[in-house]
């Protein structure tokens, strides 16, 4: 039988999901990566400081073990729980080693912090899901499958989370970022497959489209190479803006190649989805998301002009992948629901 609250709480995790890649994508807009240089903690904080004296070495002063001081441009880390002296004793700390990354800034630390605590709520979620699919195979007779995609979801969930651990550790390395961000998407499909598997039996009315179904397929693999084009278009801005270069007007003045891929690819893109959009008015396959696809796709190269022409006004970075997050999500769910064994009528 279906269990109508597991397919509730799949989607309560979902929504979670992405609220995390919209924390995720504010924290690239605001370059706030490093804002805790360590990780799980922040600067050996469960609740992170909000001034930068509170990072200071103090006399008299009592610390826990694992917590954080800045001194010589150097993060430093209480080996034991103590109580300073007068005179600072380098015995009672040992050196960070995982990077030499040694800044405080109060806002970099908290959006940071925020978009980590929305990862744990994730986690949490995740792991509720996990347990209710066993609890909804003992008592409601639910499908044994239920049990594996959970696991495969908090395993790619725990999965990311190590490896924003090592993007940390490696001071925001590129490769390491955009890893990071397809496993999150990843996580995505993973929850959206295990929703379309706890629906019993639901068949979508719609016609079968071989043609449509597959290039629904190629729309979807072109939107995840895109948005890795896109993080490391973002990367670029990066190195200017940690080089000292605050001036939006001229981040993509000059841009490397990167750029002018992830803007021309945009074009087709856009064209594969309106093949898909007008196939799907014209043979009348009823599938109602390519609507909305078309939307977000629209809003997305709205955004994507605003950036360059208008110079990054607020938001749009995190509105440009929270956007094609979004999409790709969509166009996952279409795959799944065009398949011919999902839908009610069949025609060639």
């Amino acid at each position: 039988m279906e269990n109508k609250s597991f397919i509730r709480w799949a989607k309560i995790s979902l929504v979670l999901i992405y609220l995390v890649i919209i924390a995720g994508a504010t924290v690239r807009m605001t370059g706030s990566g490093m804002g805790c240089p360590d990780w799980p903690k922040c600067f050996g904080y469960y609740i992170p400081p909000t001034q930068v004296e509170e990072l200071l070495w103090k006399p008299n002063h009592e610390y826990n073990k694992g917590q954080v001081i800045i001194k010589n441009n150097s993060l430093w880390v209480a080996n034991s729980s103590f109580t300073t002296k007068d005179v600072y004793n380098p015995s009672d700390w040992n050196e960070y080693t995982k990077h030499d990354y040694a800044e405080f800034n109060p806002y970099h630390t908290w959006v940071e912090y925020i978009n980590r605590l929305c990862g744990a709520l994730a986690g949490v979620a995740c792991l509720i899901l996990f347990v209710f699919s066993i609890v909804s195979y003992i008592f409601f007779k639910t499908k044994a499958n239920l049990i594996l995609w959970s696991g495969i979801v908090l395993v790619l969930l725990v999965f990311n989370a190590w490896l924003g651990a090592t993007v940390v550790f490696s001071v925001l390395n590129p490769v390491k970022i955009t890893t990071h961000m397809i496993a999150a998407l990843l996580n995505v499909a993973a929850l959206i497959y295990l929703i379309h598997l706890a629906r019993i039996n639901k068949k979508y009315v719609g016609k079968y489209d071989a043609v449509f179904h597959i290039f629904t397929w190629v729309a979807m693999l072109f939107s995840l190479i895109q948005i890795g084009l896109g993080t490391q278009v973002r990367q670029f801005i990066d190195v200017q803006t940690r080089s000292g270069i605050t001036d939006v007007s001229v981040w993509l003045a000059n841009p490397d190649v990167t750029f002018y891929i992830h803007r021309t690819f945009s074009f087709v893109i856009f064209f594969v989805n309106l093949y898909l959009f007008l196939r799907n008015k014209r043979l009348n396959l009823g599938n109602t998301k390519m609507n909305w696809i078309m939307l977000l796709l629209i809003l997305e190269i709205i955004t994507g002009i605003l950036m360059y022409y208008i110079h990054f006004p607020f938001g749009t970075q995190a509105a440009h992948l929270v956007l094609a997050a979004v999409m790709y999500g969509l166009q996952f769910a279409i795959i799944l629901e065009t398949s011919k064994s999902n839908l009610k009528t069949h025609s060639q």
